[in-house]
């Protein structure tokens, strides 16, 4: 039976290629001994993280040159779903030839991402993030582990859910990388919120440093200043290149002159663009009536660059060739 007629074809294209592969195909899957660390010369780690929630778990194998501090080999044995497969699968890769302090950049994003097929779509669907953060936690325990120090000491961010283990950063980044507008999205691709519920806002069972609906919020009043700053900058006529410049002269030529030229049988058309000394010369050429008209020399002529001036760019002259 295909997969299409189990769980309905639909399911199976929110998963990247890169994702089926590695659930089918795991690279890292297995466990190291005692005695294959030592062949390879260097210290064996084995590190537990569970989220009870959920049900899934992982047991992550590093073997660690001490001198070095570099992982020399990584596996790891998983409970949990195929998504959890290959995101460990990934996350194990990643580990291999790095120090452990390296390692511990990585990000549960840095591996949904190193699962994509292309950098604009997305390897899983929101429901099953909560793999990739897993994934991520699991080096924090092991590089505590190899560190004898606790876990959270290796925290460098703020936790907003601590039941998934959802750090600041990461909910922030999630929010603009996929444009989320409401908590219940936010849920669906991290998994923050999705338990305990007291990181959503203030009143659940224990008090939290930041709430996500107030994350959101101010998230989302950075990418409106942002987007309303891009966008003035857009308009922005002596900042544009000489493309941007051809593109908005356009624009404005048939918004505000071409719709008067035409009534009067006219056109014009832009042969070229120049830049010198801070100006922008436009070479316009007259069609139909306005070809040898005597006022398209001089009042035609003033009309276009005062529209010109006054939309666009004091800085532009209208030349007539």
């Amino acid at each position: 039976m295909a997969k299409a007629d189990l769980i309905g074809g639909t399911l199976w294209e929110q998963y990247s290629q890169k994702v089926n592969d590695r659930m089918t195909n795991p690279r890292f899957l297995g466990e190291i001994t005692e005695d294959e660390a030592s062949k390879l010369g260097g210290r064996l780690v084995v590190s537990d993280y569970g989220a009870e929630v959920c049900g899934d778990a992982i047991r992550l194998f590093w073997v660690v040159d001490e001198k070095t501090g570099r992982i020399l080999a990584a596996k790891y044995k998983t409970f949990g779903c195929g998504t959890a497969i290959a995101s460990s699968d990934v996350m194990a890769e990643m580990c291999v030839g790095k120090t452990v302090d390296e390692v511990l950049k990585i990000t549960n994003l840095d591996v949904e991402r190193a699962l994509r097929d292309d950098d604009s779509t997305a390897a899983i669907p929101p429901q099953k993030m909560h793999c990739s953060v897993m994934a991520y936690d699991v080096i924090k325990k092991a590089a505590a582990l190899y560190k004898n120090v606790d876990m959270s000491s290796l925290e460098e961010e703020d936790i907003v859910c601590e039941c998934a283990r959802v750090s600041l950063r990461t909910v922030k980044e999630v929010i603009r990388l996929n444009d989320l507008k409401t908590v219940e999205e936010i849920t669906h691709y991290t998994k923050a919120g999705g338990f305990c519920k007291s990181c959503i806002r203030p009143g659940g069972h224990e008090a939290r440093k930041h709430y996500l609906v107030d994350v959101l919020r101010e998230v989302r009043e950075e990418m409106e200043s942002e987007r309303m700053r891009e966008h003035a900058e857009e308009r922005d006529f002596g900042k544009m290149n000489l493309i941007q410049k051809h593109k908005a002269l356009e624009k404005m030529l048939d918004e505000k002159v071409r719709p008067a030229l035409i009534r009067d049988g006219g056109n014009l058309e832009v042969v070229d663009m120049r830049e010198q000394d801070g100006r922008t010369d436009v070479y316009i050429h007259y069609l139909g009536a306005c070809n040898g008209c005597p006022s398209a020399q001089t009042g035609t002529q003033i009309f276009i660059e005062q529209i010109l001036h006054k939309e666009l760019d004091e800085h532009i002259r209208v030349v007539t060739v």
